[in-house]
């Protein structure tokens, strides 16, 4: 098999890694191939736009590059992270035209829709890796269904953070044409708090402390985590509610309408979405579409933890432990080894992508309600450095 030819399935060759705590172990990571192009996007004035109220909007907004490179590469399997208010994500050397594309078309389509401004940026993993830093990735198998990129190197941080400099910004391209953001939805009412609070939580490990301290440290939060309902899985088995009219499916609507008029994209997702609610709250099955099967796996995919330089989590947490987890990190933000951020909120949102309902591997996107990473990373950013 040629260079080339490896670099484009390298992910899908990774192997599916069921232990999340192992991840916290750099020996678990495998370095992407030097050709490959690192992705990134955030919205600005994200904390601007949650204190008015549009942390839905935020989500949906973030969630759709995932969907837009999806559907850009026709379903095919690429390494993705999604940080509430934006994505990173990595691909080969052959589809790093087509990435800064679709970015830049959704940038506009974006700015069209909501008058809201969506950095997009790329840099090639080898100025990275010239930083000293380094792109790894691992699969973790959330279950049988799904899994989930998981990044390491300090690599990612670092492009965010050019990005949000203005040094890799993606240009502008001639073509227009809105992106194909199907799949995209967020039709699921909020999940309130089972043990009290949601706790969104970003940890970042300090470059120079030892990375089996690091690991050590994530082994105890998760052990804590460990011991809620559902290792503080904030999604219940039962799955969420769903209204006839789901608030904010406006921004559905908007987003993935394309080149249809409003009109009929409204009507039809409207109708859609009440015929659903009906058969989700009525525990009906149509044809194979069994609606209790579909909440179990939708709860076995959900994606509320994952590594991303660091630990993010999205906690359904008790206070007691939320007390136990910052004594910890408060501990360890005092000796220099980490630096990190939490926020509680009263219930959970998801943002989803699902192709097909009709397969078992759609996938949901677990945040706070009320902020969630976005302002987990922004306490985190108010701490000295």
């Amino acid at each position: 098999m040629t260079q080339t030819a490896t670099s484009e399935v390298f992910y899908q060759s990774l192997p599916q890694q069921p232990d999340f705590v192992g991840l916290a172990s750099p020996e678990n990571y495998t370095p992407l191939p030097n050709d490959w192009l690192i992705c990134c996007s955030d919205i600005v004035d994200s904390t601007g736009l949650i204190a008015a109220g549009k942390y839905k909007t935020v989500n949906m907004i973030g969630a759709s590059v995932i969907a837009a490179m999806q559907n850009a590469l026709d379903g095919a399997g690429f390494p993705y992270v999604f940080g509430g208010d934006g994505t990173s994500f990595a691909v080969p050397s052959k589809q790093a035209d087509l990435a800064r594309i679709t970015l830049a078309r959704l940038r506009h389509w974006v700015q069209q829709e909501f008058g809201i401004t969506l950095r997009v940026a790329a840099v090639p993993l080898t100025e990275i890796r010239a930083q000293g830093l380094d792109v790894a990735v691992a699969r973790f198998a959330v279950s049988a269904n799904a899994d989930y990129a998981m990044f390491a190197g300090g690599g990612i941080s670092w492009a965010e953070a050019q990005m949000k400099q203005g040094r890799i910004a993606i240009a502008d391209c001639a073509e227009e044409t809105p992106p194909d953001l199907t799949g995209l939805s967020c039709r699921w009412n909020t999940i309130p708090a089972r043990n009290g609070l949601i706790l969104s939580l970003v940890i970042q490990s300090d470059p120079a402390t030892n990375p089996a301290r690091f690991t050590a440290l994530c082994a105890r939060i998760l052990a804590l985590a460990d011991g809620l309902d559902r290792r503080g899985h904030p999604v219940p088995l039962e799955g969420p509610g769903i209204a006839p009219l789901p608030d904010g499916l406006d921004i559905e609507i908007r987003l993935t309408r394309g080149t249809a008029p409003l009109f009929w994209k409204r009507a039809y997702t409207w109708a859609s979405a009440g015929f659903a609610s009906w058969l989700f709250r009525h525990n009906r099955t149509m044809g194979q579409f069994d609606t209790a099967h579909y909440m179990q796996v939708m709860g076995a995919n959900s994606d509320y933890r994952k590594f991303d330089d660091g630990l993010k989590m999205t906690l359904d947490c008790t206070p007691e432990i939320r007390d136990r987890i910052a004594t910890i990190l408060q501990e360890a933000e005092a000796k220099g080894e980490v630096r990190f951020g939490l926020h509680e909120q009263d219930a959970a949102r998801l943002t989803c992508i699902v192709p097909s309902a009709s397969r078992d591997d759609h996938v949901h996107f677990v945040d706070g309600a009320a902020g969630g990473y976005t302002r987990a990373a922004s306490e985190m950013a108010k701490m000295p450095t």
